[in-house]
Order: structure tokens, then sequence, then C-alpha cells
């Protein structure tokens, strides 16, 4: 099984968090978006994971590093591919068209998922979907009386159905997948302006191949900042039962941890009140401060705040008491 993840996009949503490192490195309960992603990707697959490809822009040798040792850490080797121009979903798959053989699961770095199935490799397809309450802004898909799909539209103006994509999917045959993309590429089909995935899985649909619906039990959106900060809320409720959220490493002086939270190696708390739903990165330090639903990334110092529903970069200082915050690596913010 190989696993593909594109992840070119500059992340805009989520600036300043990802003027200094990309999107799906952004840590949810003390492991990068991308991580958990390929993590949980492996825990429905039924075969061992062969590669892990990552579809990128040019984020620097210390990324491509950290992004080899997430796809070695679940079993795999870990490939780069690059995309310098984005120019929509099929374009940025085809980009890592060396890796599209075999089985695969394509999954998109901006979303994570919570599922309580195991992926169905026999299938020749799954597209993974949710219930949303206005479909317009995805790609949905139409289902038949023997759930099977009928029908895939980017971006419904009108409505036709309110199971939006959330771009994951399982091919049986890669190659398959590579040769149809390759079509749209070479004929220039286009929707909206972009060569889009959706538009491949049509034409395969009509040559006879079969996609289904793969259920999910949680969609949790990492396109912005509020709703990364609630992603790792709900993440620290999945893993509260876990051993080792607070690492043995942290100096916790005459403080508060209400659980969940995450504390990563070397933290130093001191007079605070931290949680729940708050990860911390490594080597930050709190003092004086009540901390709640945020995240902290590592080697940041927060003194005299109270702050809530917040995400703080690393290397960054505040000192202050604002409750609800979106703060960049490298900010001094003094009250």
């Amino acid at each position: 099984m190989r696993i593909i993840v594109p992840m070119a996009g500059m992340g805009k949503r989520m600036r300043p968090h990802t003027l200094t490192v990309p999107k799906p490195l952004v840590p949810i309960a003390g492991k990068p978006i991308v991580q958990r992603l390929v993590e949980d990707i492996a825990k429905v697959c039924q075969e061992p994971i062969e590669e892990v490809a990552f579809i990128i822009g040019n984020f620097g040798e210390a990324v491509e590093k950290s992004l080899i040792q997430i796809a070695e850490s679940v079993g795999g080797k870990g490939t780069i591919y690059y995309q310098d121009q984005p120019l929509g979903t099929a374009h940025a798959i085809l980009c890592a068209k060396e890796s599209l053989e075999g089985k695969l699961v394509v999954a998109f770095a901006d979303t994570l998922f919570k599922a309580d199935f195991t992926l169905d490799t026999s299938a020749d397809g799954t597209i993974w979907v949710q219930q949303v309450e206005d479909p317009r802004p995805f790609g949905v898909v139409k289902l038949n009386d023997q759930n099977v799909i009928t029908d895939f539209v980017e971006k419904p103006e009108t409505f036709v159905s309110d199971l939006a994509i959330i771009g994951i999917y399982y091919f049986k045959d890669g190659a398959y997948l590579r040769d149809e993309l390759q079509y749209l590429l070479d004929n220039d089909i286009k929707d909206k302006g972009e060569f889009q995935l959706t538009n491949a899985l049509e034409n395969m649909k009509t040559k006879g191949t079969t996609f289904i619906p793969g259920k999910i039990s949680e969609w949790l959106d990492c396109g912005n900042k509020d709703a990364t900060v609630y992603t790792n809320q709900r993440y620290l409720e999945y893993l509260k039962d876990e051993q080792g959220l607070v690492a043995s490493s942290a100096k916790i002086t005459n403080s508060v941890i209400i659980p969940p939270s995450f504390i990563g190696e070397n933290v130093v708390l001191n007079n605070a009140v931290v949680g729940p739903h708050v990860s911390i990165g490594n080597n930050t330090q709190v003092h004086n401060s009540v901390v709640s639903n945020s995240i902290v990334q590592e080697n940041t110092v927060v003194k005299s705040a109270n702050i809530t529903n917040s995400m703080l970069g690393s290397f960054a200082v505040f000192q202050g008491t604002p409750a609800d915050l979106s703060v960049g690596d490298y900010n001094v913010l003094k009250q």
C-alpha cells in the first residue's frame, strides 16, 4: 500500500503560522498534522505501508527530512515530489506519477478524520465523505440505492448532495488513476480553471469503475486558526486515556494541568493553570498565566497572560491579557 500526500499549498488562511512552516507541519496534540494523517490512514489499512509520497513546494531541507521520518515511522519509504504551480488537485497528484502504482490512498494534508472501520482493499475505489450542512464549498457525491457513487460534482452552486468529499481516496489500481490524470492534462480538461481529480473520477466511473463511499465518524478541518484549535481539542479527547501526554522532563512548579492536555519535553510551568485542551510544545515556558483550549508551539514564553482559543507560534514571547490570539513565530507582544 502506498500513501500519496499532496501538500504544496501555501496555507494562506493559517497565516501567520504558515509564514515559517508549512501548514501540514503545524502541531496537533504534539504531532504535525501530516503525521497524524499518515498514522490514521495506516491504522485503517489492512496492508503494510510500502511508501509515503509527499508532494510539496519549496519547503527546504529540514521539512523534507521531517517528512521522510514520518514515512519511516509507519514502516514505509519516504519520497519527495514537487509541485511548482497550483494547477488543481489532479495536477498535484500527478506530480507523484512515478509512485502511482498498485494500491494507494491519496490524502490531502489539510484534513484529519476519525473512523471505526478497516479499509476494504478489494473495492475498485473508495471516496471518503461526510455529510455537511452547506455543500457548496466542496466536491460532493451522489449515491444510488446500492450505496454506489453515481456522480461527482465539484462545488455545486445548486443542491445535488450533502455528502462532501473530505479529500481522502483509495484506489485499487494506481497506474489506472495515473493514466486518467494524464489524460486530463494532455487534453487540457479543466473545471473552474483547474485540473480536478473529480473529472478523472467521473471518467473512471464511466468506464465501469465502481466507487463506494467511506463513512467516517468525524471530519476535522485544519483550514484556519479556529478550526485547528478545535481539531487540537478533539484529538486530545481521543488521546486522553493514553500515557505520555505530559513529558517526564517537564518542570512543573505550583501549577495545575487540567486534562486532556499535551505538555512537551522540557516545558516549564510556573504558577500556571493549563488546560483543558491545551498543547504546549517543547522548551516552552508559561509563567503566572492561565491557558485553556489553545496551541502553544516550541521555544515560546508566556507571562502574566490569560488566553483561550488561541495559537502561539514558536520562538514567540507574549506578556499580557488578551483572550483570543493568533500569534506567529518570533513575535514579541507585551502589555
